[in-house]
């Protein structure tokens, strides 16, 4: 029966039992902790008696409550001692960590993904149909387009945006040129490399490669520039003031974005042509004067409309994509980087869904 100046213990079945005495107080804290270390496996079905417990603290009952078991059933506390208990055991079960959730199944994963994907694509979808509204009293009420803001936003996503587009657009077309070269020139058709470059440039190189390069410019600097701003509280600023954030600071950015990229993607049409004709003299034998003869041939103006008639469509839904995840992302820094980063994301995805989507209408009405 182990004993000491604190407790006495009866193991005994069927009704172990706990004896506490004396002062349990925080003076003698240290020797009461050196005590209940000496009590091993307590059974769950303890009693525990202070009948002869002279006084307790809050800091011997915190001590004493974590060396029981959670079952130990108590009597012969007095009142007081009762109350001090049960307030310490409150704050015990408060700060005890909530018990692990069970893993999440593969079928629960895939619904959570699911319902976010569709809340995700209905925010976007209210948020275009709130962008359409704005265009539609601009176009009513003239003066609510802010000229000036436009201006600013073109020179930003558009002539900024030039030589990086220049520039990856004219490798890309040196790459194909060469790629194709490769293959053309085993069968003695090198001059046929003219063809796929313009009508693959035109078609669709140049406006996916321009709307990517868009979406990971232009669409991630409008949610950093708008989160930033609903991280400063500038946009409830311009809502005190009684005026609109969509016309203010959303609908410029949505019509600079569709001004300008059919604007890039006629300089990437022009840029990946000019690269593919460097490559091709030293490579194949093809001079410019064979190769521009053989783009007026080739080249139907067709090819170079289809190309620009993707542009606004893409620049629509980066910059709606761009605009609405700054809008409405969190007032923290790391919301704002994280929405930034989904921005890019989904402005790639949806512009190769949507040339996805252009290639099987287009195929349809045979153009």
């Amino acid at each position: 029966m182990p004993t000491s100046p604190w407790y006495t213990l009866d193991t005994a079945e069927p009704q172990p039992r706990l004896a506490l005495r004396g002062a349990w107080r925080m003076v003698h804290l240290a020797e009461i902790e050196q005590a209940l270390r000496e009590l091993h496996e307590l059974p769950e079905a303890l009693s525990v008696d202070a009948a002869e417990l002279a006084e307790i603290d809050s800091a011997a009952a915190l001590v004493l409550l974590r060396a029981l078991p959670p079952q130990a059933r108590w009597q012969g506390l007095a009142e007081v001692q009762a109350r001090i208990i049960e307030r310490v055991r409150e704050h015990l079960q408060a700060a005890s960590p909530p018990a692990a959730a069970p893993a999440p199944t593969v079928l629960a994963q895939l619904g959570r993904q699911t319902l976010a994907l569709r809340a995700l694509l209905l925010g976007h979808l209210n948020f275009f149909g709130a962008t359409m509204v704005a265009l539609g009293e601009a176009l009513r009420r003239p003066k609510l387009l802010r000229l000036r803001e436009l201006t600013v936003q073109v020179e930003q996503t558009g002539l900024n945006a030039v030589p990086v587009v220049a520039l990856v657009t004219l490798l890309i077309g040196v790459v194909i040129a060469y790629l194709l070269g490769l293959q053309a020139e085993q069968y003695g058709a090198n001059i046929f490399v003219v063809d796929g470059v313009a009508i693959g440039a035109t078609r669709e190189f140049a406006p996916i490669i321009v709307a990517v390069i868009v979406a990971g410019r232009s669409g991630a600097s409008f949610t950093a520039q708008l989160g930033a701003m609903r991280l400063t509280e500038e946009t409830d600023a311009i809502q005190t003031l009684g005026l609109s954030t969509m016309q203010v600071l959303v609908l410029p950015r949505v019509l600079a974005l569709m001004l300008v990229l059919p604007l890039l993607v006629f300089v990437g049409d022009v840029m990946s042509i000019l690269g593919a004709m460097a490559i091709a003299d030293p490579m194949l034998g093809i001079t410019p004067g064979a190769f521009l003869a053989r783009l007026r041939e080739s080249l139907d103006l067709r090819h170079v409309l289809v190309g620009l008639s993707k542009a606004p469509v893409f620049a629509l839904v980066i910059a709606v994509i761009g605009a609405r995840m700054g809008m409405t992302v969190g007032k923290d820094t790391r919301a704002v980087g994280a929405a930034t980063t989904s921005t890019v994301v989904q402005g790639i995805v949806a512009v190769i869904l949507l040339d996805a989507g252009f290639a099987i209408l287009l195929q349809s009405l045979g153009w």
